[in-house]
């Protein structure tokens, strides 16, 4: 019976792995088995340099709202591997507005638990972290 429930997790978590490959396949983004990045590793971007809508998105994360997008706030699953690994629920996503744009647009802040900020303008591509 247990090696009948281990064949069945097998099966799943391969299933999963198919998916996930060939989710990132289909939509251009790169498969990698590189080490974990790191902190020391990210580029960063002070404060002061990111756009103005950047800037209010953080203030309002640290304030805790109100945020202008129902999504605000949901878990990041950091799924790309572009941070640094940590436990389900430890990143939050909140959108920064673009101008102009008629959706959420692609820049986002991430926010991780211990009060680390990252900001994306190309939608998960690229990270730097902020700097205050």
């Amino acid at each position: 019976m247990a090696l009948f429930t281990l064949c069945r997790a097998y099966r799943r978590t391969s299933i999963f792995y198919a998916l996930t490959l060939a989710w990132a396949l289909l939509f251009g983004a790169g498969v990698s088995c590189a080490r974990e990045p790191s902190d020391s590793n990210a580029s960063q971007v002070h404060l002061n340099q990111l756009p103005k809508e950047a800037k209010k998105t953080l203030r309002l994360i640290k304030q805790d709202g109100p945020f202008p997008y129902k999504r605000d706030g949901v878990t990041f699953g950091n799924f790309e591997r572009r941070l640094p690994q940590k436990e389900r629920g430890y990143y939050r996503e909140y959108t920064v507005p673009t101008p102009g744009a008629r959706d959420r647009g692609a820049r986002r802040i991430i926010a991780g638990r211990n009060s680390e900020y990252y900001y994306t303008d190309d939608h998960y591509k690229s990270f730097r972290r902020i700097v205050e």
